[in-house]
Protein backbone atom coordinates (compact mmCIF):
# COMPACT_ATOMS: atom_id res chain seq x y z
CA UNK A 1 0.00 0.00 0.00
CA UNK A 2 1.62 3.73 -0.96
CA UNK A 3 2.38 5.58 1.64
CA UNK A 4 0.12 8.78 2.41
CA UNK A 5 1.58 12.11 0.75
CA UNK A 6 3.45 14.30 3.16
CA UNK A 7 1.66 17.73 3.95
CA UNK A 8 4.47 19.43 2.15
CA UNK A 9 3.83 16.64 -0.88
CA UNK A 10 0.12 17.62 -0.49
CA UNK A 11 1.04 20.79 -1.35
CA UNK A 12 3.22 20.79 -4.25
CA UNK A 13 0.67 18.69 -6.01
CA UNK A 14 -2.65 20.86 -5.13
CA UNK A 15 -0.35 24.01 -6.71
CA UNK A 16 0.46 22.34 -9.86
CA UNK A 17 -0.74 24.20 -12.88
CA UNK A 18 -4.11 23.31 -13.83
CA UNK A 19 -3.85 22.69 -17.55
CA UNK A 20 -0.13 22.03 -18.06
CA UNK A 21 0.30 20.13 -14.54
CA UNK A 22 3.66 22.01 -14.11
CA UNK A 23 5.38 21.47 -10.66
CA UNK A 24 7.26 24.11 -8.52
CA UNK A 25 9.01 22.25 -5.56
CA UNK A 26 12.23 22.03 -4.25
CA UNK A 27 14.74 19.20 -6.05
CA UNK A 28 14.47 16.94 -3.20
CA UNK A 29 10.49 17.60 -3.22
CA UNK A 30 10.27 16.83 -6.87
CA UNK A 31 12.37 13.57 -6.49
CA UNK A 32 10.59 11.94 -3.72
CA UNK A 33 7.35 12.71 -6.54
CA UNK A 34 8.87 11.10 -9.53
CA UNK A 35 10.30 8.16 -7.48
CA UNK A 36 6.33 7.51 -6.26
CA UNK A 37 5.50 7.94 -10.03
CA UNK A 38 3.52 11.22 -9.47
CA UNK A 39 5.34 13.24 -11.49
CA UNK A 40 8.27 13.02 -14.19
CA UNK A 41 11.23 15.14 -15.55
CA UNK A 42 10.27 17.12 -18.94
CA UNK A 43 13.90 15.80 -20.98
CA UNK A 44 14.25 18.92 -22.61
CA UNK A 45 15.46 22.21 -21.23
CA UNK A 46 14.68 23.68 -19.00
CA UNK A 47 13.45 19.90 -17.40
CA UNK A 48 10.59 21.24 -15.92
CA UNK A 49 8.68 18.40 -13.98
CA UNK A 50 4.92 17.85 -14.65
CA UNK A 51 2.29 16.09 -12.99
CA UNK A 52 1.60 11.94 -14.22
CA UNK A 53 -1.64 10.59 -15.22
CA UNK A 54 -1.03 9.54 -11.62
CA UNK A 55 -0.33 12.71 -10.35
CA UNK A 56 -3.56 14.36 -11.81
CA UNK A 57 -5.36 11.66 -10.26
CA UNK A 58 -4.21 12.13 -6.80
CA UNK A 59 -4.85 16.15 -6.77
CA UNK A 60 -8.35 15.32 -8.39
CA UNK A 61 -8.66 13.03 -5.39
CA UNK A 62 -7.48 15.80 -2.83
CA UNK A 63 -10.00 18.46 -3.73
CA UNK A 64 -12.91 16.13 -3.64
CA UNK A 65 -14.21 16.32 -0.07
CA UNK A 66 -14.53 12.78 2.10
CA UNK A 67 -18.66 12.18 2.61
CA UNK A 68 -19.52 12.63 5.95
CA UNK A 69 -20.13 9.57 8.06
CA UNK A 70 -23.74 8.81 8.40
CA UNK A 71 -24.72 9.72 12.07
CA UNK A 72 -25.02 6.94 14.27
CA UNK A 73 -28.47 6.56 15.41
CA UNK A 74 -28.02 7.08 19.86
CA UNK A 75 -30.93 7.28 22.13
CA UNK A 76 -29.68 9.16 23.85
CA UNK A 77 -32.05 12.61 24.74
CA UNK A 78 -35.66 12.60 22.81
CA UNK A 79 -37.83 14.54 25.35
CA UNK A 80 -39.01 16.59 22.73
CA UNK A 81 -40.73 13.63 21.52
CA UNK A 82 -41.73 11.75 24.63
CA UNK A 83 -38.86 9.15 24.33
CA UNK A 84 -35.55 8.62 26.12
CA UNK A 85 -33.93 11.43 28.21
CA UNK A 86 -31.24 11.05 30.92
CA UNK A 87 -32.91 12.35 34.19
CA UNK A 88 -31.39 15.30 35.71
CA UNK A 89 -32.61 15.76 38.66
CA UNK A 90 -35.56 17.27 40.08
CA UNK A 91 -38.25 15.84 37.20
CA UNK A 92 -41.90 15.53 38.87
CA UNK A 93 -42.91 12.59 36.79
CA UNK A 94 -40.69 9.10 37.85
CA UNK A 95 -40.29 6.55 34.59
CA UNK A 96 -42.77 3.65 35.40
CA UNK A 97 -40.75 -0.09 35.07
CA UNK A 98 -37.51 0.65 36.46
CA UNK A 99 -35.96 -2.39 35.06
CA UNK A 100 -37.14 -0.99 31.44
CA UNK A 101 -35.84 2.32 32.63
CA UNK A 102 -32.32 0.38 33.65
CA UNK A 103 -32.62 -1.08 29.61
CA UNK A 104 -33.38 2.39 28.12
CA UNK A 105 -30.71 3.89 30.20
CA UNK A 106 -27.73 0.92 29.13
CA UNK A 107 -28.48 1.23 25.83
CA UNK A 108 -28.44 5.36 25.60
CA UNK A 109 -24.79 4.95 27.40
CA UNK A 110 -23.80 2.25 25.06
CA UNK A 111 -24.39 4.42 21.93
CA UNK A 112 -23.11 7.51 23.97
CA UNK A 113 -19.75 4.85 23.78
CA UNK A 114 -20.25 4.30 20.07
CA UNK A 115 -20.77 7.75 19.16
CA UNK A 116 -17.53 8.61 21.40
CA UNK A 117 -15.02 5.94 19.12
CA UNK A 118 -17.24 7.66 16.06
CA UNK A 119 -16.57 11.13 16.31
CA UNK A 120 -13.42 11.60 18.55
CA UNK A 121 -10.36 12.03 16.02
CA UNK A 122 -8.55 9.40 17.90
CA UNK A 123 -11.35 6.90 18.45
CA UNK A 124 -11.13 7.21 22.03
CA UNK A 125 -14.38 6.13 24.05
CA UNK A 126 -12.62 7.58 27.09
CA UNK A 127 -13.36 11.19 26.79
CA UNK A 128 -16.93 13.22 25.90
CA UNK A 129 -17.36 13.49 22.11
CA UNK A 130 -19.17 17.10 20.65
CA UNK A 131 -23.04 15.97 21.45
CA UNK A 132 -22.05 15.81 25.54
CA UNK A 133 -20.45 18.99 24.70
CA UNK A 134 -23.12 20.98 23.20
CA UNK A 135 -25.65 19.05 25.80
CA UNK A 136 -23.61 19.66 28.90
CA UNK A 137 -26.28 18.57 31.47
CA UNK A 138 -28.02 16.16 30.08
CA UNK A 139 -24.52 14.32 29.27
CA UNK A 140 -23.13 14.28 32.86
CA UNK A 141 -26.83 13.14 33.83
CA UNK A 142 -26.71 10.57 31.43
CA UNK A 143 -22.95 9.03 32.88
CA UNK A 144 -24.80 9.49 36.28
CA UNK A 145 -27.73 7.35 35.96
CA UNK A 146 -26.55 4.88 33.92
CA UNK A 147 -23.56 4.46 36.73
CA UNK A 148 -26.68 3.70 38.85
CA UNK A 149 -26.86 6.76 41.04
CA UNK A 150 -30.21 8.22 42.31
CA UNK A 151 -31.95 11.49 40.43
CA UNK A 152 -33.44 13.67 43.11
CA UNK A 153 -37.20 13.71 42.71
CA UNK A 154 -39.42 16.33 43.65
CA UNK A 155 -39.66 15.70 47.29
CA UNK A 156 -36.12 13.31 47.53
CA UNK A 157 -32.92 13.72 47.82
CA UNK A 158 -30.28 12.75 44.65
CA UNK A 159 -28.53 14.37 42.24
CA UNK A 160 -29.51 17.40 40.22
CA UNK A 161 -27.25 18.67 37.02
CA UNK A 162 -27.57 21.93 35.97
CA UNK A 163 -25.99 24.52 34.14
CA UNK A 164 -23.57 27.48 34.87
CA UNK A 165 -22.49 30.61 33.81
CA UNK A 166 -19.13 28.56 33.41
CA UNK A 167 -18.21 27.69 29.50
CA UNK A 168 -18.51 23.95 29.11
CA UNK A 169 -19.38 22.92 33.13
CA UNK A 170 -22.07 21.85 35.02
CA UNK A 171 -23.20 21.96 38.64
CA UNK A 172 -23.73 18.96 40.27
CA UNK A 173 -25.60 18.85 43.68
CA UNK A 174 -26.73 16.21 46.21
CA UNK A 175 -27.04 15.14 49.99
CA UNK A 176 -23.96 14.91 51.70
CA UNK A 177 -20.20 14.63 50.83
CA UNK A 178 -19.72 10.48 50.72
CA UNK A 179 -22.55 11.14 48.02
CA UNK A 180 -20.78 13.82 45.63
CA UNK A 181 -17.86 11.66 46.31
CA UNK A 182 -19.54 9.07 44.57
CA UNK A 183 -20.44 10.76 41.57
CA UNK A 184 -17.34 13.07 41.40
CA UNK A 185 -15.68 9.13 41.02
CA UNK A 186 -18.07 8.22 38.38
CA UNK A 187 -17.84 11.39 35.75
CA UNK A 188 -13.89 11.11 36.48
CA UNK A 189 -14.44 7.76 35.27
CA UNK A 190 -16.14 8.94 31.99
CA UNK A 191 -13.99 11.44 31.08
CA UNK A 192 -14.94 14.34 33.06
CA UNK A 193 -12.65 17.21 35.25
CA UNK A 194 -14.54 17.53 38.72
CA UNK A 195 -13.77 19.94 41.34
CA UNK A 196 -15.86 20.32 44.54
CA UNK A 197 -16.97 23.38 45.91
CA UNK A 198 -19.29 25.43 48.71
CA UNK A 199 -21.92 27.45 47.30
CA UNK A 200 -20.93 30.72 49.26
CA UNK A 201 -24.69 32.13 49.96
CA UNK A 202 -26.14 28.51 50.79
CA UNK A 203 -22.73 26.78 52.45
CA UNK A 204 -24.22 23.84 50.66
CA UNK A 205 -21.16 21.49 48.71
CA UNK A 206 -21.91 20.65 44.92
CA UNK A 207 -19.20 19.32 42.17
CA UNK A 208 -18.06 21.55 39.38
CA UNK A 209 -17.49 19.16 36.15
CA UNK A 210 -16.75 19.75 32.49
CA UNK A 211 -15.46 17.19 29.99
CA UNK A 212 -11.90 16.65 29.43
CA UNK A 213 -10.12 17.18 26.45
CA UNK A 214 -7.20 15.05 26.31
Amino acid sequence: MNRPLSPAQRRVVEAADPVTGRLKATPAQLDALVRRGLAFRHPRPPHDHFLTPAGHRAREAMRTPEPEPEPVPVPIERADTGGFAARVGGEQDAPGDPAARAREVHSAWQGLLELRRMTNPDGSTQRPCGWERAHLVRAAALALEAAGHRPAGPDGDGYRVRETPQPEAVAVGGPGGEFLRACAGTLEGAGWQVGEHTDPRSRQRYLLASPRRT
